[in-house]
């Protein structure tokens, strides 16, 4: 596949049926459609601890109907250590693969949803369609702990839809390399914001990559204060709220997220899009990706 924007990217979007989810969706409209031929539920649930557990899972119940889609073995390619950062995006051939497995079309409504506050793997697939140019993508609001509440259907078991026949049209200005961040992050124009706890982003207490701290220039947006105490996006003015004390007013053309993998800033970026209806850009390589070159710069301590 290869990128492609302008005018056949608009084509492909115009075949979609209208209306379209592009950020989050509730439950109760999700539930509507949950038998629609047109409509595909992803379950994505993934565990760093365990990462067999969010499969397991989704056999023993998730939406019916819902296909399995797994983190590390369909949304990122094999981590290299010393080359990559820890969740690289697979080549654009094997995600449309992967999505024509689990039965995407043109004209599909994908919902993907998982179990973790801010539906952090979820965000995930719904940031890699949004990239294919498939806009009519969107994640589950309280994801299935929220559905369980509702006592919405679940069933167990594992389910497969008719392969799709799914074309791309990639748009690669939605994300940024290592060294273009290197070029704007003591940019005043620019915002680089770091979505870990605040902890990690100081290097008080980095758990998962070697080193802790952060990129040099950036300040620290965690991805969890978006989230309501019962696992929803918090209400839209609060969200605008957010963005615009993090990012300093800077528009979103102008705005950066990073986290440690590449995963969890997705949050980040989703949240922005339903408050805005606009896209900041995404460091795929984030802080796992950055500290492999030991030139390049490193913070500890507040912005």
């Amino acid at each position: 596949m290869h990128s492609l924007t302008g005018r056949r990217r608009f084509i492909c979007a115009t075949v979609l049926v209208m209306p379209q989810f592009e950020s989050y969706i509730s439950c109760e409209d999700a539930a509507a459609h949950l038998h629609d031929p047109d409509w595909l539920f992803v379950d994505c649930r993934f565990y760093l601890a365990d990462k067999l557990q969010g499969r397991r899972e989704y056999a023993e119940a998730h939406l019916a109907g819902a296909v399995f889609a797994d983190l590390d073995g369909d949304l990122s390619a094999p981590h290299v250590p010393g080359v990559s950062g820890r969740h690289p995006l697979p080549t654009k051939d094997d995600f449309v693969r992967t999505l024509q497995r689990l039965g995407v079309t043109n004209r599909t409504q994908v919902v993907a949803y998982d179990m973790q506050a801010g539906q952090l793997a979820a965000g995930r697939l719904w940031w890699m369609l949004h990239w294919a140019g498939h806009t009519a993508a969107a994640v589950l609001d309280g994801g299935i702990a929220r559905w369980r509440a509702l006592d919405l259907p679940l069933r167990g078991g594992v389910e497969m839809r008719p392969a799709g026949n799914f074309t791309a049209y990639f748009d690669d200005r939605m994300q940024m390399t290592a060294s273009e961040v290197e070029r704007i992050a003591a940019d005043p124009a620019w915002a680089l914001l770091d979505a870990r706890a605040a902890d990690r982003f100081r290097g008080d207490n980095e758990s998962i990559d070697p080193v802790g701290g952060h990129i040099p220039g950036a300040r620290s947006m965690p991805f969890v204060q978006n989230i309501a105490s019962d696992g929803r996006l918090r209400p839209v003015a609060d969200i605008r709220a957010r963005c615009d004390a993090s990012a300093g007013g800077a528009p979103s053309d102008h705005c950066v997220m990073y986290c440690g993998s590449g995963v969890s800033a997705v949050q980040n970026v989703l949240a922005w899009k339903h408050a805005y209806g606009t896209m900041p850009r995404l460091y795929v390589g984030s802080w796992s990706e950055w500290i492999i070159d030991a030139r390049r710069g490193r913070a500890t301590g507040d912005a």
